[in-house]
């Protein structure tokens, strides 16, 4: 009886612990009962949140500081050739879709690039979340796809923004249907011309950033090689200026057609030049600072095509090493 009485007075073991092993406890944390968006939804919602990330959104002021100011400095030409239009109405615009002041654009870009790619992928690869994002239901190859949509949009925002409100400032200046849909017919080529400089740029910035996941690290690894390859491209350009071509004076050499293929600012101001040639030389004066193709237009064109896949293919790589490591 007395030994009935002492084995009840005593708590009874649970079971899991009486064997070893753990015990889960309910300690009220709130189920998700909502719709669950799979695949599509985590990449979508990545996505976003990407985006906002190349624009500091979310973060600081701190965070905000350089994309505002690189925004509005894109934003500045397009503003100051709408007032000039407005106040001397008539005036042709000295500003163009295509030819959206090409060493301004460069600038710009180089450093929004060179400081916001590394803020998308630097950030998981240094604090080792990626497991994290491996573990739901996507593949390896939804992360860095969903990275690259959001920098693509991002670089249209910084690109093709710009363009809209210059749009928008030449249209209200001008006079009839017919003159509207010329601006329209216009400004399609310089939204197409954009896109390439998103894409090609986004797709560069994050295969180098993802190469390490310190941020200052990240951003040399950008923005050295896009520098000075830049700088050595006008340099040879300008040395092989210096030699006459084949047919002789005015005609440029090989050395001055090739040396905008070395950075991908002077490889994107090739494909222009190349592009513009059916246009006639009205338009190509507008073009001071483009690249010299001479008869290579179409090399730029194929290794622009080459450039941008080999970098989507190589961020794709680099995050199936990452996704198995």
């Amino acid at each position: 009886m007395s030994a009935d009485l002492t084995s009840a007075s005593q708590p009874a073991t649970p079971p899991a612990a009486s064997e070893g092993g753990g015990v889960i406890h309910d300690i009220g944390y709130r189920r998700y009962d909502a719709e669950r968006h799979g695949r599509p939804g985590i990449v979508a919602a990545l996505t976003w949140h990407s985006f906002r990330a190349a624009f500091g959104l979310g973060r600081g002021a701190k965070a905000k500081i350089f994309p505002v100011l690189l925004f509005v400095l894109m934003c500045l030409p397009a503003i100051v050739d709408t007032v000039g239009l407005a106040i001397h109405p008539g005036s042709q615009p000295v500003v163009s879709y295509d030819a959206y002041i090409p060493s301004l654009r460069t600038v710009a870009m180089l450093i929004f690039v060179a400081l916001e790619a590394p803020n998308l992928v630097s950030a998981d690869l240094r604090t080792h979340t990626l497991p994290l994002y491996f573990a739901r239901p996507i593949q390896r190859i939804d992360y860095p796809l969903a990275k690259l949509i959001a920098f693509v949009l991002a670089c249209l925002v910084m690109i093709e923004v710009p363009l809209l409100l210059l749009y928008i400032g030449n249209v209200t200046q001008q006079h009839g249907p017919s003159q509207v849909l010329e601006q329209t017919l216009q400004l399609g080529p310089g939204l197409l011309y954009g896109g390439a400089w998103a894409l090609l740029l986004a797709s560069i910035g994050l295969l180098l950033a993802s190469a390490t996941g310190k941020r200052v690290f990240a951003i040399c690894a950008i923005g050295i090689p896009l520098f000075f390859s830049y700088i050595l491209a006008h340099v040879l350009s300008q040395v092989g200026e210096q030699a006459f071509g084949p047919l002789g004076p005015g005609e440029p050499s090989a050395l001055a057609s090739l040396a905008g293929l070395i950075s991908p600012f002077t490889l994107l101001g090739g494909v222009l030049r190349w592009l513009q040639a059916p246009r006639g030389d009205q338009v190509q004066a507008q073009m001071i600072q483009a690249t010299v193709v001479g008869h290579y237009g179409w090399v730029y064109g194929a290794v622009f095509v080459v450039v941008t896949a080999a970098a989507i293919g190589g961020l794709f790589a680099r995050y199936r090493k990452v996704g198995i490591a």
